[in-house]
């Protein structure tokens, strides 16, 4: 028999249930990260070998010394944008990957706050007279809080925001530098 008392019993099953749903949520997320990841690195090896069992093939057709340093050259731009592709398409997987758990940490967080509040709110109600000056403090400093986590928030949508502009430019750089025009996607 449950030494758990039957009223207590199912909140505590619901609160285990919704974390194993909420760990499901979050692995689940992980993994497709991981998975376009493994992906992503199987398709540039793939290429890689395709690539340089072509190259190596030409190299062995050259006879002249000049005729090499035409090659090495022609060979490099692909090499350098094929780089700067797969290194766009990392950042992707990553910021994907990046947002799906913050947007998965936003909803928990989001719903941690307002259980939160109703639970104040609920105890609030329940109070002996003359403390509700203490539920009012209690209430100013989650509300507080939560203002200052929705500036940290913002904050750091914003720096992320900076950070995609800048890699952008790198790309756009790297590939001028190549000799091509850059690919890159804004995130969104």
């Amino acid at each position: 028999m449950s030494s758990i008392p039957h009223a207590t019993h199912d909140p505590l099953a619901n609160v285990l249930k919704a974390n194993l749903e909420a760990f499901n949520t979050l692995a689940d997320a992980t993994l497709a990260g991981g998975e376009r990841l493994v992906a992503l690195n199987l398709h540039a090896a793939r290429s890689f070998l395709v690539d340089s069992l072509a190259n190596a093939g030409e190299a062995a057709g050259v006879r002249e010394f000049q005729q090499l340093l035409k090659l090495q050259t022609t060979l490099v731009q692909p090499s350098v944008e094929n780089f700067a592709a797969y290194s766009r398409s990392c950042y992707e997987v990553f910021s994907q990957a990046q947002k799906d758990v913050l947007k998965f940490v936003e909803t928990r967080f989001a719903a941690a706050t307002e259980s939160v509040a109703s639970a104040l709110d609920q105890a609030a109600e329940n109070a002996p007279a003359g403390s509700e000056a203490a539920f009012a403090a209690a209430k100013s400093a989650f509300t507080a809080a939560n203002s200052a986590y929705e500036n940290i928030s913002n904050a750091t949508r914003q720096i992320v925001a900076v950070a995609e502009e800048n890699l952008a430019a790198a790309g756009d750089a790297t590939a001028k530098a190549a000799g091509t025009p850059a690919k890159a996607k804004k995130a969104a």
